[in-house]
C-alpha cells in the first residue's frame, strides 16, 4: 500500500521548512520536550526512527548513546537533507513508506516516530510489524496530531464572539474514523483518522503494554512569553504515547 508522499511536493516543503525555522512554533515549543521526555536511557541501543524526516533527532540519539539509528522516511528531500546535514557513520537513512515496514529487518531496542502516523492508513499494520522488529521489553514511542484534531480537519476549527477572541474548539465527526483532506500549506493534504481508543486498543491487541500518555499544553512561563498558544488551554496539539512489547504476534 502506497503511502502519501507530501513533503516531496516543493510548495509543501518550503512551507515546512519555513515554519520549523521559527524558533516559537509548535513542535519546539511542545512536541519536542515531551517526546524526549518519553526516552528511556539510550546508552547502547538500537533506534529505529519512523518517518525521520530531516534526521534532526538522529544526532541526538547518538550523542545521547545510541549505538545505532535507522531512519526510514518516503521523501526524497527530507532524506537529502538528512544525508547533508545529519550524516554519521552510525546512522542509516532509507527511503521507505512505513506501510512497507515489513520489508525492513533487523532487531531494535526501541522504535520512535515523530508526528509521521497520521500520514498512514494501515496503523494496525505498521504496529503489528513494530513488535516484531522490537527486542521483547522494547519500547514503541511515537506522537501524533491530536484526534480532536484530525477529526475535523478542513472544517472550521474554532467558534468565537464577534471579536474574533476563541470561544471554543468545534469537535466534529470524532466518532467516523478514516481519510481526511486539509489544507496546510497546499490542498488535500490526506491525513487518516482514529479514535484514541482506537489508537490504544490497537497497540494491545498488536501486543504491547501501554506505560504513558500525553497531551502536552503550555506552561504559565510560556503563555507569558508566547500568549498565541493560549488555545491549547481548549484542546491539545498532539498526543503521545508509550508502549512496552510484552507479547510477540
Amino acid at each position: 500500500m502506497a503511502q502519501q508522499n507530501i513533503y516531496d511536493n516543493g510548495t509543501f516543503f518550503e512551507g515546512y521548512q519555513k515554519l520549523r525555522q521559527r524558533e516559537a512554533n509548535a513542535n519546539n515549543l511542545f512536541e519536542i520536550p515531551e517526546r524526549f521526555a518519553l526516552l528511556p536511557d539510550l546508552t547502547g541501543l538500537r533506534i529505529l526512527d519512523l518517518g525521520c524526516g530531516t534526521g534532526e533527532h538522529e544526532k541526538d540519539y547518538i550523542n545521547m548513546g545510541a549505538k545505532e539509528v535507522v531512519g526510514i522516511d518516503i521523501s526524497d528531500n527530507m532524506l537529502e537533507v538528512a544525508r547533508t546535514k545529519n550524516n554519521d557513520s552510525r546512522i542509516t537513512y532509507i527511503k521507505m513508506s512505513m506501510e512497507d515496514l515489513g520489508k525492513l529487518e533487523g532487531e531494535f531496542d526501541l522504535v520512535v516516530s515523530a508526528l509521521a502516523i497520521n500520514y498512514i492508513e494501515d496503523f494496525e499494520g505498521v504496529v503489528r510489524n513494530v513488535n516484531r522488529l522490537l527486542v521483547m521489553n522494547g519500547e514503541f514511542i511515537f506522537s501524533q496530531e491530536h484526534p480532536v484534531n484530525t477529526c475535523n480537519s478542513g472544517k472550521e476549527r474554532w467558534t468565537k464572539d464577534e471579536n474574533g477572541v476563541k470561544i471554543h474548539a468545534n469537535l466534529t465527526n470524532y466518532a467516523v474514523e478514516g481519510e481526511r483532506d486539509t489544507v496546510w500549506f497546499v490542498d488535500n493534504v490526506k491525513i487518516y483518522h482514529r479514535k484514541i481508543s482506537t489508537v490504544i486498543n490497537s497497540l494491545v491487541d498488536a501486543g504491547f503494554a501501554i506505560e504513558k500518555l500525553a497531551e502536552p499544553v503550555p506552561s504559565e512561563e510560556i503563555l507569558e512569553k508566547y500568549p498565541e498558544y493560549y488555545d491549547l488551554k481548549h484542546k491539545p496539539d498532539f498526543l503521545l504515547v508509550k508502549a512496552r512489547k510484552t507479547n510477540n504476534i
